[in-house]
């Protein structure tokens, strides 16, 4: 599905089900170097059980047009942008690593029309390591090469991700590949890593947000810790915030590695928190 918003052609998809405003929504923001399709078991089953699904193509990643965001700031203000292009009063947001960010500040800014807020693989500060943001710039298949090895806990799927036998560690350096090459104007490897390196509004967004949130982090993530989250988890706490937090036995892609255990705590928080 397309639709013009900020006056550039963005995908979005829905899951194999035709879009309607008028049901339940939920939003899916993917991170660094991804795009829609890292939420594809996810979203697949969520259409098909009463919801509407809008998964996105970050603008300047593979199928959306317009100007890659510099920051997570101007990403916000895109989801906001989206949610007016497509009709929809209110929604729920799911973000995955950078997408967690986003998700986040756009939480703050829009209030009651984001529902329910679900950060999957978060950290603030989101800090990058200055090897690997220089490498993201000057040598981006070996950045990738090294965040491919950190996101990973296993390099076989299970049976329900995607199919036996999938090589989750190779479909991510084709995906990551392909996301770059998308963009031959800008590297969005580099700029989605320092958004995320430069992002510092994260306390005051997650004590600023009016629904509930599900913080759902991978025990052995090497990219943004569980640790790291907890400054967020505390904030959210202190300002009174509705605040769920689940541990899953994976890295930083939780959406490949444990794609049940993922889909049902999402499917379980929108069902409970509503």
């Amino acid at each position: 599905m397309y639709l013009q918003v900020n006056g550039a052609q963005t995908y979005f998809y829905t899951g194999g089900k035709p879009f309607d405003a008028t049901r339940p929504t939920v939003v899916f923001i993917h991170g660094v170097l991804n795009d829609h399709s890292v939420w594809i078991l996810q979203t697949r089953y969520l259409a098909n059980h009463g919801w509407n699904v809008l998964a996105v193509d970050l603008p300047g990643h593979c199928k959306s047009g317009g100007e890659a965001p510099s920051s997570v700031e101007e990403a916000a203000d895109f989801i906001g942008a989206l949610l007016d292009a497509a009709g929809v009063r209110r929604a729920a947001l799911v973000g995955h690593s950078w997408g967690s960010l986003i998700a986040l500040e756009a939480a703050s800014r829009l209030q009651d029309r984001v529902s329910h807020l679900v950060l999957v693989g978060t950290a603030f500060p989101m800090k990058v390591a200055p090897a690997l943001i220089e490498a993201s710039l000057n040598d981006p298949v070996r950045a990738l090469t090294m965040v491919n090895v950190f996101s990973r806990s296993t390099l076989a799927a299970p049976p329900s991700a995607l199919g036996p036998g999938t090589w989750v560690y190779g479909a991510g350096m084709a995906l990551g590949k392909r996301v770059l090459a998308s963009n031959p104007k800008v590297n969005v490897f580099h700029r989605g890593f320092v958004a995320c390196d430069r992002y510092a509004n994260g306390e005051q967004a997650i004590a600023a947000i009016t629904c509930p949130v599900l913080f759902l982090l991978g025990a052995q993530d090497q990219m943004t810790q569980p640790r790291s989250a907890q400054s967020l988890i505390k904030t959210a706490q202190a300002a009174g915030k509705a605040v769920k937090v689940l541990s899953l036995p994976v890295g930083h892609h939780q959406m490949t590695e444990t794609p049940d255990a993922t889909l049902f705590a999402i499917r379980d928080f929108l069902q409970r928190a509503a």
